[in-house]
């Protein structure tokens, strides 16, 4: 089993309740709490493992880029961030100008995430998401799937994160 594990890592319905919009270029927050209020459970919850790395797998990168999306995250798990299923490269056709609509936009989180880790040659990955529609049946065990509304708030969903760090990190 490879050492190293990737956690795919959403944001909305995960760090914060799945309520952010854009306005003036600034995600917001219209629900109780702050933005990452729960960011704090991950960063405890992994701090035993350091050999997870983490992908964000988020429309906050392709909203606000990579930099951007990734310094709002703690300090703890921004050094861990090794990469974005979503690349800038991704939105501009061959002649260089933006698209309206890219592949990244068209299929589920799922297939995005399985686009990063077929081409980085990653099998030991898990994901961390409120969005299950697209999944294949043979890979649901590699999601926790949140509740949009209480992320990672809900003590059974940090167990069941958990023991697949530890199944995945022997």
């Amino acid at each position: 089993m490879e050492k190293k594990l990737v956690l795919f890592l959403d944001f909305d319905g995960v760090l914060h309740p799945d309520a952010t919009y854009l306005v003036r270029g600034r995600p917001i927050l219209r629900a109780d709490g702050h933005l990452f209020m729960w960011a704090d459970r991950l960063v405890a919850l992994i701090a035993d493992y350091p050999d997870v790395d983490i992908v964000l797998s988020t429309s906050w990168v392709r909203d606000l880029g990579f930099a951007r999306a990734r310094a709002y995250l703690p300090v703890e798990l921004q050094r861990r961030v090794v990469g974005a299923t979503w690349h800038s490269a991704m939105g501009r056709n061959a002649d260089g100008f933006k698209k309206t609509s890219t592949w990244w936009d068209d299929v589920s989180r799922y297939e995005q995430i399985k686009r990063w880790a077929d081409r980085a040659e990653v099998h030991n990955w898990i994901a961390v998401d409120d969005q299950p529609s697209g999944w294949r049946n043979l890979e649901l065990s590699k999601l926790v799937q949140t509740d949009g509304a209480t992320g990672l708030s809900e003590s059974k969903i940090v167990g069941d994160l958990n023991k697949l760090l530890q199944g995945s990190t022997l």
